[in-house]
């Protein structure tokens, strides 16, 4: 997805949940060239803005819940928190957290959808997201990985007017189901079948774009973390990886201007 603002109902931003922020600040830093910048002031609880040429572009954040696990989480702009908050409950989902002002940045609501996995609502305030554009650093792909997919496609139509292309199963390898929203693709589903551990969880994946999907996968590596997915060149999409960061966060990485989004 390439455009200049973030479309609605579409991703918006990446925010990594960590045990040790200065630790992810030095992999990241490393693996993607982000200069992350924390933002003042005891209200923001030491939230971490990773900027790329200025543009932030994932936030990092300390873990706020003690149940809360490592890991990155996607959010999608709505209009209305509140309004979508009351969508996600009407449509077999949990609101876990919000809506809750942001300082004056925006309105946040994390949920759960019916398959478990949590992701996040965005009202924009003096902070919209970011429109992932597809650069090397910056987000440009979201994959839900679920063993509820038809429920899925039901629950994320309702919520926030997507629609789900294709049939059966897919990655970001390509593959044909495909999320769109207002015409733009951005996200793809995967069916957890039998070849995912029982004690994985439905959840979202985002994807940076890299110049060298190869190269990344071996800086993760060489910054003690780990490729769960070798680099590898599906016939329908761009070559990808995915990865662990030294905390356990799990993030994919495809190659900028593969074809995707």
């Amino acid at each position: 997805m390439e455009t200049d603002a973030p479309v609605p109902g579409g991703p918006c931003w990446a925010e990594l949940g960590t045990s040790d922020v200065g630790a992810a600040r030095r992999f990241y830093t490393g693996l993607f060239g982000w200069r992350p910048e924390t933002v003042p002031g005891r209200a923001t609880g030491g939230y971490t803005l990773a900027r790329l040429a200025g543009t932030p572009v994932a936030g990092l954040a300390p873990l706020y819940r003690p149940e809360q696990p490592v890991g990155w989480d996607v959010a999608f702009a709505v209009a209305d928190a509140d309004a979508a908050a009351r969508r996600v409950t009407a449509s077999g989902g949990a609101v876990l957290s919000g809506p809750v002002d942001v300082t004056d940045a925006g309105r946040l609501v994390v949920a759960v959808d019916p398959g478990g996995a949590v992701f996040q609502l965005w009202q924009a305030g003096a902070f919209a997201g970011v429109a992932p554009p597809g650069v090397p650093g910056s987000l440009g792909w979201v994959e839900l990985l679920t063993r509820a997919p038809e429920r899925a496609a039901d629950f994320y139509a309702t919520v926030l007017g997507w629609r789900l292309g294709g049939s059966g199963t897919s990655s970001a390898s390509g593959g044909s189901a495909r999320w769109s929203v207002g015409g733009a693709e951005f996200g793809s589903l995967v069916t957890m079948d039998d070849k995912f551990p029982h004690e994985v969880p439905a959840h979202w994946l985002p994807y940076f774009a890299v110049a060298d999907v190869d190269r990344a996968a071996a800086d993760a590596t060489g910054g003690h973390g780990t490729v769960l997915m070798l680099p590898t060149s599906p016939p329908d999409g761009p070559r990808i990886a995915v990865l662990r960061d030294p905390q356990g966060a799990m993030f994919g990485v495809y190659g900028a201007g593969g074809g995707r989004g």
